[in-house]
């Protein structure tokens, strides 16, 4: 299909927003052409576009040719009004410090969890996890979390979709995943073995900030370890839901002062 068929009716702020929407966890670095693909616009429009976000530091290219996301979209992220991060980072770094392993918060974004921060140490098991990356809900501790304290309504649409399964251990089929949720509400935490990624194991609880025991939590917090220590997992979760519950306070004050 020729560019300008593809092209018709978006706007030039369309276009570089799909430029920039190109990016992911994923695809962290571009080609021109790879951008074009991703993007379905024509190589010249993504070509004259990508030179002037790069211009004005939205963008930057490497030495091999390959684009990346720039530090000026990251100057202007800072900007963001985000109390939980904010609040959340400094019990992060204590169950860091306290256990030596990976931890992690995330929040729902659509049918996927977003990353917003890490803490994590050389010693820690390798995790796909990376603050600003995506992944699906239900191979993840933080995604069980969030998913088992959703409407109904959300939960049924989620299982009824086709489920991918990252690793042999996923668990993809409606009725054990709808079972498993409600084991996540009823102990109030989740865990997961090797479904999101072969060797390593977790456990995640929700941050609720409502009036009520089952109402939506805001984020959930994670810890990783390497599959080989499964059995050290249930020591790690009166610390993480301690961290939880202490996040949750935190933010609510910070929600009443703002």
């Amino acid at each position: 299909m020729a560019g300008g068929a593809r092209e018709s009716g978006r706007s030039v702020m369309s276009r570089a927003l799909a430029i920039l929407g190109a990016f992911d966890a994923r695809h962290p670095r571009l080609t021109l052409t790879e951008i074009a693909g991703r993007t379905g616009l024509a190589l010249s429009t993504v070509h004259r576009l990508a030179g002037e976000l790069e211009e004005w530091r939205a963008l930057r290219r490497g030495a091999d040719g390959r684009f990346q996301i720039g530090r000026r979209l990251w100057e202007l992220g800072q900007l963001a009004p985000d109390p939980l991060q904010e609040v959340a980072r400094p019990w992060l770094q204590e169950l860091f410090g306290e256990t030596g392993e990976n931890v992690h918060l995330a929040v729902r974004d659509g049918l996927e969890v977003l990353y917003v921060d890490k803490v994590y140490g050389k010693r820690a098991v390798p995790i796909l996890s990376r603050t600003g990356s995506r992944l699906p809900m239900h191979p993840t501790g933080v995604g069980k979390a969030l998913l088992a304290y959703e409407p109904e309504w959300f939960v049924a649409s989620y299982l009824s979709r086709p489920l991918e399964r990252p690793t042999p251990h996923t668990i993809t089929e409606p009725g054990r995943l709808a079972r498993e949720l409600a084991q996540v509400r009823a102990q109030g935490y989740a865990t997961t073995h090797e479904e999101m990624t072969l060797g390593s194991c977790s456990a995640a609880a929700p941050v609720p900030v409502g009036e009520h025991a089952g109402d939506r939590p805001v984020a959930a917090v994670g810890i990783v370890v390497s599959s080989r220590r499964v059995r050290e997992l249930p020591r790690l979760v009166d610390p993480l839901l301690a961290v939880a519950a202490r996040i949750a306070d935190d933010y609510r004050a910070a929600v009443a002062r703002a």
